[in-house]
């Protein structure tokens, strides 16, 4: 393992003993195969109000190195080493012992808080449940303190919205809740697994900020579970890199960045997205200023939206919500538009408009010659055939009783009349131009890797050769190494076969790889639109410029210059 002692303008050394020393661990879990080594001789320390990011790609086992300090391994693992909390050796404690200690001394936030917060029950409850079971018996006093954290991590209103269930707050407000929940016991060191992949970069820098806040305020110690280099950056102080189940280098976050030791470190900053810089800029040319653009083609465009508008229907006579107001753009033959913002911004709803998934209700959009106000669904079906389109979540979109072959061949069997032998021949292509070994068709969704899933996906989407296609958010919760795969073989595939795209994404360093041009939506409304390096060098619009502003980089230099700028915007 690469180790180096800190250099000038590292993090300073926090005091105190350790929080969390972990000594030789191996974990290792029955199968019905052979017997898998998940971690395999690790050693780590993490000290009061210090930040350790553990990073590395899925199942180099740095979830499971962060559960074992919590004791949270499922009967099937064996443990072996001493994994010591504030002194007490995790491995050897009862399970009455160990749910002393869980809330107390460690508390854990999940990747996921939807699936962590029960939705039967308020958030208040949820949080006075640690108290209760921790021995406070006031309900008054468990009440009080539950208001008083919610305060801390930023929840509005909290003395009303302590009543509230999970389904009434937003992503980012679900992840401060589960930070409250562990927060509200005082817990000496918070395991955060994740606690940002599925966040838009906004909502992202909050959360970073107020777990920085947590760690400063509190004297928290935080161990920091990713795959995100740039959150790695913006937050820890030290960083032990994971690969197969082992840490191959372990350094402050300064150092390591500006001179990674380990071949499989530098790997992995190599493959993160970057955000284009004035010096790599040169030649592009300046900003479009309406939705007007030269076909890059020629021809007619394959998309042309005219103050389109999108609106669900509310109940009770109530308004409708405007999920887009007034969006015009263009997309031409052979060109990958980029469609950019937060949550909500209505992104998704004009792909899924696109598609026929989602009725426009106001405006004009034409897809493939065809309006879509106002379209019938017999008329419109033949057209479906041209347009394929990526799911944000292929293990939820593949259906898991279908091998993959089965699931890529689906298109084929409903849109066309080839054979059966046509078809596996189709099947197999597909497999090739994704690069997944043709013997993968025979496996299920579940036995697929997430980057290996999105490819699959992929695969799927081009089985009919479509002129336009539509990627929703296709790589937010993928590892930046396997995003990077995903990502070259979506740009081989395009230049190689020529379809349009509608890539959608809040990613801005990723739309800005992949995307000639790019239009940025805010709450439902477009508000910026140009040629990518102008939007992304010289964005005109205050929203675009606190959206880039939110973008972490895999630099703790420049992260720290990126955070004033964004205060500075917030102001």
């Amino acid at each position: 393992m690469s180790q180096r002692t800190p250099a000038p303008g590292d993090a300073p050394e926090t005091g105190g003993s350790a929080v969390v020393d972990i000594r030789d661990l191996r974990i290792t879990f029955a199968t019905d195969a052979d017997p898998v080594r998940a971690v395999d001789g690790v050693d780590l320390t993490v000290r009061p109000g210090e930040v350790l990011a553990v990073v590395g790609e899925s199942g180099s086992g740095k979830t499971v190195t962060g559960k074992s300090i919590l004791g949270l391994l499922p009967e099937t693992a064996t443990v072996q080493g001493a994994v010591l909390l504030d002194g007490q050796d995790v491995t050897t404690l009862s399970g009455t012992q160990l749910r002393q200690v869980r809330g107390r001394d460690a508390a854990m936030v999940f990747q996921e808080p939807s699936s962590a917060l029960n939705p039967v029950y308020t958030i208040g409850w949820q949080l006075t449940e640690g108290l209760r079971a921790h021995g406070v018996r006031s309900k008054k006093a468990a009440r009080a303190k539950a208001i008083e954290v919610l305060g801390q991590v930023g929840i509005p209103d909290p003395q009303s919205r302590v009543d509230h269930y999970p389904h009434q707050f937003s992503g980012g407000q679900k992840q401060r809740i589960v930070i409250a929940m562990a927060l509200v016991l005082g817990s000496k060191v918070i395991v955060a697994d994740e606690p940002t992949t599925a966040l838009d970069v906004t909502v992202q820098a909050e959360i970073l900020d107020l777990l920085r806040r947590v760690r400063t305020e509190f004297d928290t110690a935080i161990v920091l579970i990713t795959h995100n280099m740039g959150v790695v950056a913006d937050l820890a102080d030290r960083v032990a890199v994971m690969y197969q189940g082992k840490v191959v280098e372990e350094a402050p976050a300064r150092a390591l960045f500006a001179d990674p030791q380990h071949s499989y470190t530098r790997a992995l900053l190599a493959a993160v997205p970057a955000l284009p810089t004035r010096a790599g800029s040169a030649g592009v040319g300046e900003r479009q200023a309406t939705a007007e653009d030269p076909q890059p083609d020629g021809g007619a465009p394959l998309v042309q939206a005219r103050d389109l508008h999108v609106v669900y229907p509310s109940r009770l006579g109530r308004p409708g919500f405007h999920a887009v107001a007034g969006a015009s753009f263009e997309i031409a033959p052979g060109e990958v538009l980029g469609l950019v913002g937060e949550s909500g911004s209505g992104k998704t709803t004009i792909g899924r408009a696109i598609a026929g998934l989602t009725r426009a209700t106001g405006g004009s959009l034409q897809v493939l010659g065809h309006e879509m106000v106002g379209f019938r669904e017999r008329a419109f079906r033949p057209l479906r055939a041209r347009i394929g389109f990526v799911f944000q979540d292929p293990a939820t979109s593949f259906n898991p009783l279908l091998t993959i072959a089965d699931c890529i061949a689906e298109p084929l069997m409903v849109h066309t009349s080839a054979t059966p032998r046509e078809v596996r021949s189709r099947v197999a292509a597909l497999l090739d131009a994704v690069h997944l070994p043709q013997h993968f068709g025979d496996r299920y969704p579940h036995e697929l890797s997430g980057g290996q899933r999105q490819r699959a996906s992929l695969a799927r989407a081009l089985a009919l050769d479509p002129e336009l296609l539509i990627a929703d958010e296709p790589t937010s919760a993928l590892d930046v190494s396997v995003q990077a795969r995903v990502l070259e073989v979506f740009t081989e595939l395009q230049e190689r076969l020529g379809f349009a795209a509608l890539f959608i994404s809040h990613d801005l360093a990723v739309v800005g790889m992949l995307a000639r041009r790019i239009a940025v939506l805010y709450r439902g409304e477009p508000v910026e639109l140009g040629e990518s390096a102008s939007v992304l060098l010289d964005p005109q619009h205050s929203y675009t410029q606190r959206l880039l502003a939110s973008v972490p980089v895999p630099d703790p230099v420049a992260q720290e210059r990126r955070r004033e700028e964004l205060a500075a915007l917030a102001d």
